[in-house]
């Protein structure tokens, strides 16, 4: 067997190689500078970031751990190597040595998400001691196979109903608007279908900068509606177009339960999928949707989302 050594990764010696396997293995595009940048960050919540490379030099994998912003006793990791080396015990020396670091920070529980399509990845992980903790698919619309206009009757019959709806941007982005976006949207996460019931962001104050003050926060592409009788906030759709995709991505739709069964998912949504259209000038929406939660599942499959491969999020307690 060959000698795989470990040592701490060096940001401007190893971050482009990095990229480039988190772009292929994730299929997801990247850059060397936005990971430099979430490397910045995050770093005082990275506890081990090491790569493994041969006698030559050359980079095999590495793996990258990093304490939960939301409990410290949590810590999510990711762990790549190169799909020419696998098999010959770079991941088991990676994962050692991040179970380790784990270990002495006082981690109580490691979270990883694997591919659902990627089966040696599950196998690794299970072999591990690592259990699913929840399923996301991956769902994709053609834009041009589209007619929104046949959808038209249904905002219209909510507005007639009192429903307004507009965007962040309608509504000055203030600072007021953005704490009843943050009150919707996060009430409206935990209350889906397979979600654990926990926020997602711990503050108004973490939302607003991890949010309202990221560079792809697009407030013409917040879409909400509100009960005019009562100023509820009772829906939203939330989409944007990440730098160096040619396609725009639904981050998230849901609706008030109070406010259930009445179309306003599909409303929302419809109107973000314009928005997309018409102003991000894309040709494709993709979106993450949890396997539990089929009643949205069904309204994305109802306006011609095609399922694609997902995330397994797994666990393991230390």
């Amino acid at each position: 067997m060959k000698t795989i050594l470990l040592r701490p990764a060096d940001p401007e010696r190893d971050f482009g190689e990095i990229d480039a396997l988190f772009s292929k293995e994730q299929d997801e595009p990247a850059s060397e500078s936005n990971l430099k940048a979430d490397y910045d960050e995050h770093k005082s919540r990275i506890i081990r970031l090491m790569v493994a490379e041969n006698e030559e030099g050359e980079l095999l994998g590495f793996n990258w751990a990093v304490r939960s912003r939301f409990d410290a006793s949590e810590v999510y990791f990711f762990l790549i190597v190169k799909p020419e080396q696998r098999r010959l015990g770079v991941g088991s020396r990676l994962y050692e040595d991040l179970v380790q670091s784990a270990q002495e920070e006082g981690a109580k529980k490691l979270l990883v998400n694997i591919r659902d399509d990627c089966h040696e990845c599950r196998m690794f992980a299970e072999k591990r001691g690592f259990a699913g903790r929840s399923h996301y698919v991956n769902l994709v619309l053609d834009l041009d196979g589209l007619d929104i206009r046949r959808h038209d009757d249904v905002i219209s019959s909510l507005k007639d109903g009192g429903f307004l709806f507009t965007t962040m941007e309608e509504l000055g982005n203030t600072v007021d608007a953005q704490r009843k976006l943050y009150v919707l949207n996060d009430t409206t996460a935990m209350e889906m279908s397979g979600s654990d019931g926990r926020h997602v962001w711990p503050s108004f104050e973490d939302f607003q900068k991890r949010v309202c003050q990221a560079d792809w926060y697009k407030p013409a592409g917040q879409i909400v509606a509100i009960d005019t009788s009562t100023d509820t906030w009772s829906a939203m759709s939330a989409i944007t177009r990440f730098n160096g995709n040619d396609y725009a991505f639904n981050l998230h739709t849901g609706v008030d339960k109070l406010y259930r069964g009445r179309k306003l998912e599909q409303a929302v949504l419809l109107l973000a999928l314009r928005y997309a259209r018409d102003e991000l000038k894309v040709k494709s929406v993709h979106t993450d949707e949890n396997v539990q939660n089929l009643p949205m599942i069904a309204v994305y499959q109802k306006l011609g989302y095609t399922q694609k491969p997902g995330i397994i999020s797994m666990e393991k307690n230390l």
